[in-house]
């Protein structure tokens, strides 16, 4: 019986190795039929693109393609991004794109003068209390009506006094008034003792 025994452990041992292999081999074949199902990535949906013109404060500015459902900020991005001179504030960055859409990113304003707003108040709140006679009149901070009350100066020298100062800058000194076309030695000579800076 012995012997017996050990042809019937072999046999089941056998029959056990072929079941493991018939079904080792059905799982196999299974894992493969579904990943050869499922299509390689290369093969999806191209995604769609738009484009945009971007202009104003960027590095690069002109056209670029982005995706659909993209933002400014990505078109900005594409653009090489922002100039120092960008205000970005004044644009949206979340903002969504559509196709031919152009996109203008501003620059930020530039002061042309260095007056302190402050300093402009203040001189025009002492012109209305002291009604800017009998005492001297600002050429930096005065307004029209100010530069108006000055002899020899009226309604178009006070619009290029202020236009000179807004393009140029504050004037200096008293005498930098003669730069202003149409005030002579003649004319500073009369407005020397009315006006200061």
């Amino acid at each position: 019986m012995p012997m017996y025994k050990k042809q019937l452990f072999v046999l089941i041992i056998i029959l056990l190795a072929a079941i493991g292999g018939t079904y080792y081999g059905l799982y196999s074949e299974e894992q493969s039929a579904v990943l050869e199902s499922s299509p390689p990535a290369e093969n999806a949906l191209p995604v769609k693109e738009i484009t945009i013109y971007v202009t104003g404060a960027v590095n690069k500015p002109g056209l670029v393609k982005v995706a659909e459902g993209a933002r400014a900020a990505d078109a900005i991005n594409a653009c090489g991004g922002l100039l120092p001179i960008a205000d970005s504030e004044k644009i949206n960055l979340a903002q969504n794109l559509k196709d031919g859409q152009q996109l203008k990113v501003p620059e930020k304003e530039r002061s042309n003068s260095n007056v302190d707003k402050s300093k402009i108040d203040k001189s025009k709140a002492d012109m209305s209390k002291n009604g800017g006679s009998g005492e001297l009149v600002n050429i930096n901070t005065a307004d029209e009506k100010a530069l108006d009350t000055l002899p020899g100066i009226g309604p178009a020298m006070a619009k290029r006094i202020i236009e000179y100062r807004e393009t140029e800058g504050l004037f200096q000194s008293i005498e930098d008034i003669k730069k202003i076309r149409g005030i002579g030695d003649a004319k500073f000579e009369k407005l020397k003792d009315k006006i200061c800076i």
